[in-house]
């Protein structure tokens, strides 16, 4: 937590940051072959409303209240760009807790909102696959029952070890749930949009439920982290849409067209964000505004 908070209040790592955020997206999309950029444009507008308000909300549904939507949504922005930049996206949910507990929340809730949120987004994911029709995997049911038994073993260990770090709210109630999996659904619709479009930008077609499963058969890889665009799920996605025969090439132009263009959204509204949050966390040290919005 202090690295972040050095992070943030610095200027030099800041500048460098969003930089680094700007060359990888433009680098990456002068490589590949030539796409046709209207289906990528219809991509990815759903694919925005799904990531940047979908998201956010449905991670305030299952956090504790006292923080506005716009709150959400910041945070979420700027713990996207972080999760870029870090293998798993580990970055994002380290800043979500960060944010969480500057505005009083403790850490054990602070962690299980967001623990929460990833648990409904596995969960709405592995619907949309069980819809499409393709069967899940064995390999990766394995690994959701592993990561649950470690999760409840974890649980109980800290409860022992140390009590102060487990949250002090209850869960989220049923219809909180239930609210976050219908914002979940809505965030898989969108990036099956998006993946349609990057398909559709080099001259091929598949159907969304095709498209659907071969996104979750993939995300079983992302249980090895990787960087965004290179990371083994990146790489299983490639490989299941050949498997629906796509040809390589357009496979993989796809799957790196779908990275590149997560940088541009996160490098306008996470990283503005975080420059404004740092220039708040500068004026709350100085004795200016107390609290970061």
């Amino acid at each position: 937590m202090h690295h972040l908070r050095t992070i943030a209040r610095s200027r030099t790592f800041l500048v460098l940051f969003v930089a680094l955020s700007a060359v990888v997206p433009v680098v990456t999309l002068q490589r590949l072959p030539h796409l046709s950029p209207w289906p990528v444009a219809l991509g990815v507008a759903p694919w925005l409303v799904g990531k940047y308000l979908l998201c956010p909300l449905r991670w305030r549904a299952l956090t504790p209240p006292g923080r506005s939507r716009w709150w959400h949504v910041r945070a979420y922005a700027e713990g996207e760009l972080l999760g870029l930049l870090t293998p798993g996206h580990v970055g994002a949910d380290v800043w979500r807790v960060h944010r969480l507990t500057r505005t009083d929340l403790g850490r054990g809730d602070a962690i299980l909102s967001v623990g929460s949120d990833r648990l409904v987004g596995a969960l709405g994911l592995t619907a949309f696959v069980a819809f499409a029709g393709t069967a899940l995997p064995v390999r990766m049911a394995l690994v959701a029952c592993g990561v649950t038994v470690l999760a409840l073993v974890a649980a109980l260990v800290v409860r022992r070890v140390r009590p102060d770090l487990l949250p002090r709210r209850p869960l989220p109630p049923p219809r909180q749930l239930a609210t976050a999996l219908a914002l979940s659904a809505g965030y898989q619709l969108s990036i099956a949009a998006l993946l349609m479009g990057t398909i559709d930008a080099t001259g091929h077609d598949l159907s969304p439920l095709a498209v659907l499963g071969a996104f979750g058969a993939s995300q079983l890889a992302g249980a090895v982290p990787g960087p965004n665009g290179a990371s083994p799920r990146d790489g299983a996605l490639v490989a299941a849409l050949m498997a629906l025969g796509i040809p390589w090439q357009a496979a993989l132009a796809a799957v790196a067209v779908k990275a590149a263009v997560a940088w541009v959204p996160a490098l306008v509204l996470g990283g503005v964000s975080l420059l404004l949050t740092r220039r708040a966390l500068r004026a709350a040290a100085g004795g200016g505004v107390p609290r970061v919005a």
